[in-house]
């Protein structure tokens, strides 16, 4: 089945560096490493979609109850498929709906031809289709960054590290290898996000609690948009 759906709970955390590294090598002692892991993690490349008028950034910016994301991922630019991915807002959950896509199918989606989602049987990719057409959805800005991710198969227990955090606006070639980006953050810094069903184990919860953290009410998407919006001095 070409359809993934999970629904979970998300917390997001800004932390810096160090913590990401003394965590980083604590959790690799409590819980199984994604197998993607490198030294600095792996990398994920992200496009974002959007209204004619930001309609989702400002849903998000605005703390609307009801929002959504949509965005086609890829873990290498020499990929020969994407990732088209909705995450929707559901209370204190997060819902995701995942469809794999041929790359050709992915350029045309970039291209603002949406066509190609009529090919494939899931209702998802026809809800896509009809969303994407009707608000008028187009490209608005690329985000990419690495990740470490770890593991705990109880309550679908996710702990991710993300860091070198670049975007652009200016080009949507997203299986370029050779895309020119700059930084959303410093470098210094970290997104620490918490992925779960349920609840989180105790053991987990304490050592998070030992994290020098503050807690980040906005995406990544976001902060890459929100560079655009920033009053020009």
């Amino acid at each position: 089945m070409n359809l993934q759906e999970v629904l979970r709970n998300e917390r997001k955390f800004l932390i810096n560096i160090s913590e990401f590294m003394r965590k980083s090598h604590e959790l690799q002692q409590l819980l199984r490493e994604d197998s993607h892991n490198g030294p600095q993690g792996y990398k994920i490349r992200s496009l974002y979609f959007d209204t004619e008028y930001d309609g989702d950034f400002f849903d998000k910016e605005y703390g609307m109850e009801i929002r959504k994301k949509l965005r086609l991922r890829i873990y290498d630019p020499l990929s020969g498929s994407a990732v088209l991915e909705m995450k929707q807002k559901q209370g204190e959950q997060q819902r995701k709906r995942s469809l794999r896509l041929c790359r050709e199918d992915a350029e045309r989606l970039i291209a603002c031809d949406y066509s190609p989602l009529l090919r494939y049987p899931d209702e998802f990719a026809r809800e896509c289709y009809a969303l994407m057409n009707t608000r008028c959805y187009r490209p608005r800005t690329i985000v990419e960054y690495r990740r470490k991710a770890f593991i705990a198969k109880e309550n679908n227990i996710r702990i991710t590290f993300d860091h070198q955090i670049d975007a652009t606006e200016s080009n949507f070639g997203l299986f370029d290898p050779n895309l020119i980006m700059n930084p959303v953050m410093g470098r210094s810094m970290a997104v620490l996000e918490v992925k779960y069903n349920g609840f989180l184990l105790s053991y987990i919860r304490q050592m998070l609690d030992s994290i020098d953290k503050s807690e980040l009410s906005v995406s990544k998407y976001c902060m890459a948009r929100q560079l655009s919006y920033q009053p020009h001095l």
